[in-house]
């Protein structure tokens, strides 16, 4: 396929949206997440980040999604720098609070998991000047005025554990941060709160004690792992909740398949999580469909869920998940998925992706 013919095609894709809560907003059942610009794992070069970017855009996806701990500023630097070109009303973005800024004494430091980044040092800070800092921090490195969502990022055990280092920041959150978020959406700063977390003993806490608009999760609710269906994904129902999710190809594996250096959760998959893969990735090949088409398509299926949203590192990411959204999976497939029990059977079944556009 040619260059001119690539552009073509993307040009023409068709991306369908959902309704987030009830913000007012529509976002595409695509978008685009901003982890890897912040260059997760791996270097991802200043032309490289906006030729993803670019490419996005001319796949008609309009939800971006960052977050200052991407890269320590890096991915709102590179996100800023494209959207500000384009028209403000045609996009949502979305970043997150829960940490502020300072500056590195060594220009040369990173910290993991980001290969590169910015020479910057995060601390952790969900209270009213907190979450008010880092709303404003955000802004002047994107260079608008203006995010649709905040996202309350990472209050989470993985993060802090589970004594008096999560209690203080859930009563900071309680005390102060909620109060910040509150007056942005009562101002019309911001258009919807949501919270972004993949600790399953967490979500409960915050679908209880906030009325937040949606949810942004990754590793509960994937082709591997359906554990959200318990409690998280019911609740967003009754609740009225929209779900994002952050990754769906639960942070590599269904993605790149059962490779040797294959990641899930953002760290090196064991034995257990390749064999599954390769069972899923047999069944799938069988229907004459990739597991990066299921995987990217299962999610959605979901009520609750209206997008999702995988980064990339390369412009050929973003054209073939454009791709795999279009695949039409049989329902045998799912139903075949069951069968093996690879898949809950309890996990609403997706039709195809194109009859809702």
């Amino acid at each position: 396929m040619t260059k001119n013919t690539e552009t073509a095609l993307l040009k023409s894709t068709q991306v369908a949206t959902r309704e987030l809560g009830s913000t007012g907003l529509s976002v595409s059942l695509l978008g685009l997440g901003g982890a890897p610009l912040g260059e997760l794992f791996q270097a991802v070069g200043e032309q490289r980040a906006q030729a993803i970017l670019r490419t996005a855009w001319a796949g008609n996806i309009r939800f971006y999604d960052t977050a200052p701990w991407y890269g320590h500023g890096q991915s709102e630097h590179r996100m800023g720098t494209f959207l500000r070109q384009q028209r403000r009303d045609q996009f949502v973005l979305s970043t997150k609070v829960g940490r502020v800024y300072r500056p590195a004494r060594d220009p040369a430091h990173r910290t993991p998991p980001w290969v590169g980044g910015l020479p910057f040092v995060p601390c952790f800070d969900y209270s009213y000047d907190g979450v008010m800092r880092s709303w404003e921090d955000s802004l002047m490195r994107l260079g608008l005025n203006q995010v649709e969502l905040l996202v309350i990022h990472d209050l989470d055990t993985g993060y802090h554990g589970s004594g008096s280092t999560l209690d203080t920041h859930r009563k900071n959150l309680e005390s102060g941060g909620w109060r910040a978020l509150e007056k942005l959406k009562s101002s019309g700063a911001i258009r919807g709160i949501g919270a972004g977390i993949n600790d399953d003993d967490m979500i409960p806490w915050f679908l209880d004690n906030f009325p937040l608009d949606f949810l942004l999760i990754a590793m509960p609710y994937t082709l591997l792992d359906q554990s959200a269906l318990e409690y998280a994904l019911p609740s967003c129902l009754e609740k009225g909740v929209s779900v994002v999710i952050g990754s769906p190809y639960a942070s590599g594996i269904l993605a790149t398949g059962a490779v040797e250096a294959a990641v899930y959760n953002y760290a090196p998959a064991d034995p257990a999580i390749k064999n599954k893969t390769r069972r899923i990735q047999a069944v799938c090949e069988s229907h004459g469909v990739s597991l990066q088409a299921a995987a990217l398509q299962f999610p959605l299926g979901h009520p609750s869920v209206v997008s999702v949203i995988p980064g990339a590192t390369e412009t050929a990411n973003v054209s073939a998940n454009l791709q795999h959204l279009s695949v039409r999976i049989p329902h045998s497939l799912w139903v075949d998925l069951i069968g093996e029990k690879l898949l809950c059977e309890q996990a609403p079944l997706p039709s195809s992706i194109e009859s809702r556009k």
